[in-house]
C-alpha cells in the first residue's frame, strides 16, 4: 500500500495538513512536540488495514500553517480537531495520541466525550508531567533571539536522540525528517511559539475529570522514557477507570521509532476488540 500523499483542509482560515489511509471506523492520530504526522509512518499501515486512519499535523506543526498570532495551546488544538472532524463529517472516532498530543486527546475525551470512542495514550503529557526541564529555558519570551537557525537546529539535533533507548533508532535521516519544518527562520519562530504554550494548566484542570472517563483506554508507555516519567503512566492508569497499561521494554519516548511493530500490535488488538 503506497504511503498517502498530504491533503489539506482549511480550519478557521488556516490550512491543516493530514494524510488518510484505509476504510472503516475513523481513527485519528495526534503527534506531539517537536514531531509531526510523520511520527506515525511505521504504524499507519497496520492500523489502516482495518480502519480509516487520519494523521494530521497540529496547527503550527509539520506541513500545517504556522500563523504568528494563533493560539496553539493544547486546549485550542483540541477545539481545532473537533472542527477537523466536523469538516470531514466524522461524528466520532478512535483517538491515538503521543506526548502533548496525549494532552489534546485527554481534553477531547473530557470535553467532547461523544466524539471519542476509544482512547490510546502513548507516553502522554498528563497532570503536571510537563514541560520537560530541557524545554524550560525555551519558554521564555524572546528566547529565540539568542539563536541563529543553524544553532537552534544543532541544539535540537542533539536533543532528539535523548528520547530513544537505542541511539541508532534516531538516525541523522530521521532527525532530518522531524527537523525539516523548523529549519527556516519562520519554522524556528513557530516552534518557539509552540514551546511557549507548553503549560500544564489544561491537564491539571481536567485531572479530576479523568476518573469519570467512560471510553475504553489503552495506555502505552516506554519503561525508559526520560521525558514523560513512567510514574505518570501508573498514575494515569489508576485515575482512568476503564484503562489498561502496557509497558514497552528497552525503549524511550519516541516509541514509534524504536518499537513500531510492538506498538502497532497493541493498538490493533485494542482497537479491534
Amino acid at each position: 500500500m503506497p504511503y498517502p500523499t498530504t491533503q489539506y483542509i482549511v480550519i478557521d482560515g488556516h490550512r491543516i495538513a493530514y494524510i488518510e489511509q484505509g476504510k472503516g471506523t475513523p481513527l485519528i492520530l495526534i503527534h506531539g512536540i517537536p514531531t509531526s504526522k510523520q511520527l506515525w509512518r511505521h504504524v499507519l499501515p497496520a492500523l489502516a488495514a482495518t480502519q480509516r486512519v487520519l494523521a494530521l499535523d497540529l496547527l503550527n506543526y509539520g506541513e500545517s500553517d504556522k500563523p504568528a498570532d494563533a493560539n496553539v495551546s493544547i486546549e485550542a488544538q483540541s477545539r481545532m480537531i473537533v472542527k477537523f472532524m466536523d469538516a470531514l463529517q466524522i461524528d466520532s472516532a478512535d483517538i491515538v495520541a503521543h506526548d502533548i498530543g496525549g494532552g489534546v486527546a485527554q481534553l477531547l475525551a473530557v470535553n467532547y466525550p461523544e466524539r471519542v470512542d476509544k482512547l490510546a495514550l502513548i507516553d502522554a503529557v498528563c497532570f503536571d508531567s510537563w514541560p520537560i526541564p530541557e524545554f524550560l529555558p525555551l519558554l521564555q519570551p524572546g528566547a529565540e533571539d539568542g539563536f541563529t537557525t543553524g544553532d537552534f537546529i544543532t541544539m535540537m539535533r542533539e536533543f532528539m536522540p535523548q528520547g530513544v533507548y537505542d541511539k541508532a533508532a534516531m538516525s541523522d535521516e530521521i532527525i532530518d525528517l522531524y527537523m525539516a519544518p523548523w529549519s527556516t527562520k519562520q519554522g524556528m519562530s513557530a516552534l518557539f511559539r509552540n514551546f511557549r504554550r507548553l503549560n500544564p494548566e489544561y491537564t491539571q484542570a481536567i485531572a479530576g475529570d479523568l476518573k469519570h472517563l467512560s471510553q475504553p483506554t489503552l495506555i502505552i508507555w516506554a519503561e525508559n522514557d526520560v521525558f514523560q516519567k513512567p510514574e505518570y503512566a501508573t498514575l494515569l492508569h489508576e485515575t482512568i477507570p476503564n484503562s489498561r497499561l502496557v509497558w514497552i521494554k528497552q525503549a524511550g519516548h519516541w516509541l514509534m521509532e524504536e518499537r513500531a511493530d510492538e506498538v502497532s500490535g497493541h493498538l490493533v488488538e485494542f482497537l479491534s476488540a
